[in-house]
């Protein structure tokens, strides 16, 4: 769509616009522009589509495609600053990027539409002349004193500073003695204070950060990975490009994969620069939202740290972006507009001309063959911050250990939790399972409790007696009587969760503080935070947790870390299996001796031998990588290929089976183009939806959007189907 400048009013003949809307459609609307109303693109306009009223945002010129006497006209101009440039030239390249529907797209960046309505206006009072004589009270004669030389207040301030109550405030307003005047609400945000004085970095740091800086002072796009193990200060040297963007007066956006990980980053950010930065992701209420969103829009708020969404803010002077933890998974989008927040968030830097900065102790294989490129520049952190050493890694084998069926606890790794424990020290045992068990099983019949709307097995959450769906958030109370031969006290527990392994090591040690840290006990940044706090202050001695436990948190007195099943993650036909299994091990490897005292990792593992657990042992990550890298290249897999995944549902299983047929039968092949498929998702029926899966598998070179449109548009999908594209995929389930 062709751009036109953000500052000039539209002169289209017939007074004409076309409007994006934020709604699954192709494309903008045109509209007719009153005489009386003046716009521009990115202007936000009330307008009406069919009954409804929505807010747009002009997008340019009118489209033409519609008789001018036929068109409808906006309804009004909203008072709010217009939608930078950027940010609309983004949201069409992610349109296009992703073959989403434009309006899906605006839909994230206007996920705050009361934002867009200006702030109320702040009621305040200072000294009037009363209208008859007044009676004087000590309480009144205070309130007055204050207003003689001090600034006009509202009345909870005024309350407060002078010491009285509410009731003394109306009274002094009844009697004419205060006069209200209506005064814009203060700034939300503080100034970053850019004159505090950092913490003292390692000669390596410093370096690091001499770097950084140098990338803000070119004032250009630019992406550099600060490759630094666990615990090497990857946080306080970013943090001194966030200073020197602050100081040529940019904005910066720092992307986390998990809001569990805002409060620990928040304290160190208010340790450094005094105040605290906006923040953003999906548990902000409706009011934070609305504020945070109009402090960005404004220029307010300089700096923001937030999950990937956070991409779609109406920056208008970006100046850098940091990723954190660039490896991680989370930043994949799977429902709605699929994309890669770590992806997007480089467009989106390209865009502004501001630099990036990919930070990770285990770099995905996609951003170190872009640094092998010379796409990316690197920096390197190789040692630990401080004097701290890595910690000394052990696999445990559990072929060996002759544990019996209901213990999941090595005696190797109990013995070494007993040492711990009476050194005064903590300990971290990690499981990525939630929950109890993963499944629950009938002795009698062999009945295995599932999930009626999805092809998974119901989890049992025995703490709260709920067995759970964790895809559809489908939950019934745990039952006593098999539903399938109606025996009572025949279901038993399948596998361990961590509250299964809670459970043992409660028996093991019953003396041990213990704490379980996952998605399903940590309601928010606000319980996280009060966690992570107790954890700290030596309440808990043994944490239990999932992923939420493996990365960006700082716990100077936990010396050991046990790994209950390292196998899990290498399951399954996921192309980033061992990779994954290795960067999330060795990051929860990383929370482990992380001050002075040394640090210990025992990993339980049935195969010792695997690349992954070697490669933790060895500490031989370069040639893990290289192994991970010539598979890839071998096999034309990512990011020596291409892939998209088309995604066929419906609720009625023929439906599904014969629309993914028919995108079988006209499916593009050339020597650089294959499609495999289709077959049943492995999560076949998600959601009442039977799901299946076809894969687009071409050459680096290809681009593979005009394959993909000219391929579905071959294909009339059925009102009672979906047909679902995601390009670059993450998941395969």
């Amino acid at each position: 769509m062709p751009q036109t400048d953000a500052t000039a009013p539209l002169t289209v003949t017939p007074h004409a616009i076309s409007v994006l809307l934020p709604t699954a459609v192709v494309g903008p609307f045109d509209y007719l522009v009153p005489e009386e109303l003046h716009v521009v693109p990115g202007d936000y306009v009330h307008v009406p589509l069919g009954k409804r009223a929505m807010i747009g945002v002009v997008w340019g010129p009118a489209q033409g495609d519609v008789d001018p006497a036929k068109l409808r006209a906006i309804d009004a101009r909203v008072d709010t600053p217009p939608m930078p440039d950027q940010v609309r030239r983004f949201i069409d390249w992610v349109s296009a990027y992703t073959l989403s529907p434009p309006g899906a797209v605006l839909r994230m960046a206007m996920r705050s539409p009361d934002a867009l309505e200006p702030p109320k206006p702040v009621i305040v009072y200072s000294k009037s002349e009363p209208d008859a004589e007044l009676r004087m009270t000590p309480a009144r004669q205070r309130v007055l004193t204050f207003l003689e030389n001090g600034p006009a207040l509202s009345a909870p301030d005024l309350a407060r500073e002078t010491g009285v109550s509410s009731g003394v405030i109306k009274g002094l307003v009844a009697a004419g003695a205060l006069e209200k005047r209506e005064v814009p609400p203060p700034p939300p945000f503080d100034a970053p204070d850019l004159a505090r004085p950092g913490p003292s970095l390692s000669q390596a740091q410093a370096v690091a950060a001499a770097q950084l800086r140098d990338k803000i002072a070119a004032n250009a796009f630019s992406v550099t990975l600060l490759d630094g193990v666990t615990g090497s200060g990857k946080t306080e040297v970013y943090f001194e490009a966030v200073a020197a963007a602050l100081s040529a007066e940019r904005q910066v956006l720092v992307l986390l994969p998990e809001i569990a990980l805002t409060p620990q980053w928040l304290s160190r950010f208010e340790t450094r620069f005094g105040v605290a930065p906006a923040v953003w992701h999906s548990d902000l209420s409706q009011v934070q939202r609305r504020v945070n969103w109009r402090a960005v829009a404004t220029g307010n708020a300089r700096i923001v740290v937030g999950a990937r969404s956070a991409l779609f803010l109406p920056f208008a002077e970006l100046g850098l972006i940091i990723i954190d933890e660039e490896h991680e998974p989370a930043f994949k989008q799977e429902d709605g507009v699929p994309y890669h927040g770590r992806d997007m968030a480089i467009v989106r830097a390209q865009i502004a001309g501001a630099p990036v900065v990919l930070a990770s102790a285990t770099p995905s294989l996609e951003t170190r063959v872009n640094v092998s490129r010379e796409k990316f520049s690197a920096i390197v952190l190789p040692e630990r911050f401080g004097g701290a050493v890595m910690p000394a890694i052990k696999t445990v084998d559990m072929r060996v250990a002759d544990l019996s069926a209901n213990r999941f606890i090595s005696d190797e790794l109990v013995g070494e939790l007993k040492t711990t424990l009476a050194a005064g020290e903590q300990a971290m045992l990690f499981l990525n399972r939630r929950g109890y068990a993963p499944l629950t099983l009938c002795r009698t019949c062999g009945h295995r409790i599932e999930c009626p709307s999805c092809a998974a097995w119901l989890t049992e959450h025995r703490f709260r007696k709920r067995l759970q769906c964790h895809h559809c958030g489908y939950e019934v109370p745990s039952p006593s009587v098999c539903p399938s031969c109606e025996n009572v006290d025949t279901l038993v527990a399948c596998g361990p969760g961590v509250e299964r392994i809670a459970e043992e090591i409660t028996h093991l040690l019953p003396d041990a503080r213990v704490g379980i840290m996952t998605s399903d006990t940590m309601r928010g940044p606000d319980s996280a935070q009060a966690f992570i706090r107790s954890v700290e202050n030596g309440d808990l001695d043994i944490l239990i947790g999932t992923q939420m436990v493996a990365k960006g948190h700082h716990f100077p007195n936990l010396t050991l870390v046990g790994i209950v099943d390292a196998d899990l993650g290498l399951a399954g036909g996921d192309l980033r299996a061992a990779e994954r299994t290795y960067q999330v091990l060795q990051q929860v490897s990383g929370r482990a001796g992380r001050a002075e005292r040394p640090g210990r990792v025992l990993i339980q593992t049935f195969q010792p031998e695997h690349p992954v657990m070697s490669t933790l042992v060895s500490g031989d990550r370069d040639g893990f990588i290289a192994l991970e890298t010539e598979a890839r290249q071998i096999g034309g897999w990512p990011p020596f290929g291409r892939l998209a995944a088309i995604i066929v549902s419906s609720r009625d299983s023929r439906v599904a089976d014969d629309l993914s047929r028919a995108l079988a039968r006209c499916a593009p092949s050339t020597p650089d183009i294959r499609v495999l498929g289709p077959a049943p998702a492995p999560l076949s029926l998600l959601r009442g939806q039977h799901r299946r899966r076809l894969l687009l598998k071409a050459s680096r070179d290809v681009s593979i959007q005009p394959v993909l449109r000219n391929w579905l548009d071959q294909i009339k999908v059925p009102a009672n189907a979906r047909v679902r594209v995601d390009v670059d995929p993450y998941s395969f389930l």
